[in-house]
């Protein structure tokens, strides 16, 4: 499924402190803000819509996976040569 950028604002002085503070303890900026996004999409949209859009994500992925690749085998053809001087 396509994805989106988003941007936030936030101090400079408490981006750095956050960036120490998590960098102390080994945690990822962009993962846990990704976590946190989620828990939001999971919060406010319902249910059967959120149901609809995964089967949609998957309908996306299954065709990939059953694509089969046929290929052609062609064989050279022998193309006659001329003999001069027979």
């Amino acid at each position: 499924m396509k994805k989106e950028t988003i941007a936030i604002s936030l101090e400079a002085e408490k981006l750095r402190a956050i960036k120490k503070y998590m960098e102390k303890k080994e945690a990822d900026l962009q993962a846990e803000m990704a976590d946190q996004l989620q828990k939001l999409y999971e919060k406010y949209v319902p249910a059967n819509v959120r149901e609809y859009i995964d089967e949609r994500e998957e309908d996306e992925i299954a065709p990939e996976k059953t694509k089969k690749v046929i290929k052609t085998i062609t064989q050279p053809r022998s193309i006659p040569t001329s003999h001069e001087g027979q």
